[in-house]
């Protein structure tokens, strides 16, 4: 990496801006299931895709490179680079997590590895006095989210991974939200930063697929083992499908989240809104936190409104966004979590947390801002008044 480049030159000036073989400015689509060997005793580098494959490792290097670590791997989803990453611990550990966290991280934390003798603590780790008090002698990994999903929570990165450090705790952490674009936290000691990489690093709700990054060659070993044994690899199509929407990140990135500040600030002001969440504002509780640790605010934002009733009168009268599941397309996409990205969460478990049912999840994609808030506030002037307890 040219050390004079920035972030957005470097998507685009790398290793694989062209095949050296051919010139060719996009990277070649390996579909070879196998390599022939031409040494008996000497195998080359690759022999078997699930174990290596040149398109899939165009991918794994690049984002090892962006988020500034020793290696990266490239996955099916965003949930199998999570659970090939937990795969790193055994029997008897422990591992502390967030509590506001993706409902798939949280089903696999609460029904699978709890089959295989895990145990689990979930703490507000906007807390780092709860972080430190729930520490076990046998806790092992540190999972952050941060901002975090659904409510943009923001976590001190380097408050955690000093504790963690101090108990010899590895740091998982999923920057989904944020990107290498916006924030690296590997740069601040995390050991495995994991993606979504079907969300804003592809970016155009066309592919499915995870990645994880290691700042240390010998925890690198260990996930490429598990990698390989697991098998949950991403298929070449798809990672030239991410590798192309990584040229653009950037300018996507930055313009939506120009556009997330504009209508978190609409929301902010309407009478029918009874909360935002979005760490751009500056009465977010992680504002000052979040600045000091990334370098935006990144496209997602979340609001409340008063009720369920409310959010389906407002769902039926918007226009723009598409009403899905995912987020970090060029479509701006409504959620609705309690129905959606947390379904897996149990009722009691998401109101205690904050995802009540009036609370909506906006991934603002690549339309003008003006339009948006246009059809927000068009949407919302049918909704009921606002409910005071």
């Amino acid at each position: 990496m040219e050390k004079s480049f920035s972030f957005q030159t470097h998507l685009l000036h790398n290793k694989w801006k062209m095949d050296e073989e051919t010139g060719a400015v996009s990277v070649p689509i390996q579909h070879a299931s196998t390599f022939h060997q031409f040494d008996f005793d000497t195998f080359g580098k690759y022999d078997y895709s699930r174990c290596g494959n040149p398109t899939r490792e165009a991918l794994e290097d690049t984002i090892a490179e962006l988020e500034g670590g020793v290696r990266g791997f490239a996955f099916s989803s965003g949930m199998a680079a999570i659970s090939t990453a937990f795969l790193l611990l055994s029997k008897g550990d422990h591992v502390l997590i967030t509590e506001d966290v993706y409902g798939g991280t949280y089903r696999v934390v609460t029904d699978v590895l709890s089959r295989f003798g895990i145990e689990y603590t979930f703490v507000d780790m906007t807390n780092l006095h709860e972080v430190a008090c729930n520490i076990r002698p046998n806790t092992k990994v540190i999972y952050l989210e941060t901002p975090s999903n659904p409510l943009l929570k923001i976590t001190d990165i380097r408050g955690v991974v000093k504790l963690a450090k101090a108990h010899g705790c590895l740091t998982f952490l999923d920057n989904t939200f944020s990107t290498p674009a916006l924030q690296r936290p590997l740069e601040l000691g995390v050991d495995v930063v994991l993606h979504s990489a079907t969300k804003f690093l592809a970016g155009h709700s066309d592919v499915v697929a995870g990645l994880a990054v290691v700042r240390d060659e010998q925890l690198g070993k260990k996930l490429y083992q598990l990698q390989n044994a697991f098998g949950a690899v991403l298929g070449v199509q798809d990672a030239w499908l991410v590798l192309r929407g990584l040229k653009t990140l950037h300018v996507r990135l930055h313009y939506a989240s120009q556009s997330a500040m504009k209508i978190a600030q609409f929301l902010t002001k309407h009478p029918k809104v009874e909360e935002v969440y979005y760490p751009g504002l500056s009465n977010h509780p992680g504002h000052a936190i979040h600045r000091n640790q990334a370098d935006g605010f990144g496209a997602v934002l979340s609001f409340r409104l008063a009720d369920e009733d409310a959010v389906r009168t407002f769902v039926q009268h918007v226009k723009i966004p598409v009403f899905a599941v995912s987020l970090g397309a060029v479509e701006s996409i409504l959620s609705y979590p309690a129905k959606m990205s947390h379904a897996a969460m149990p009722k009691k478990e998401r109101e205690k947390r904050g995802i009540t049912d009036g609370l909506l999840r906006l991934s603002v994609g690549l339309e003008a801002a003006e339009d948006l808030i246009a059809d927000f506030e068009h949407a919302l002037s049918y909704v009921g008044e606002k409910h005071f307890a």
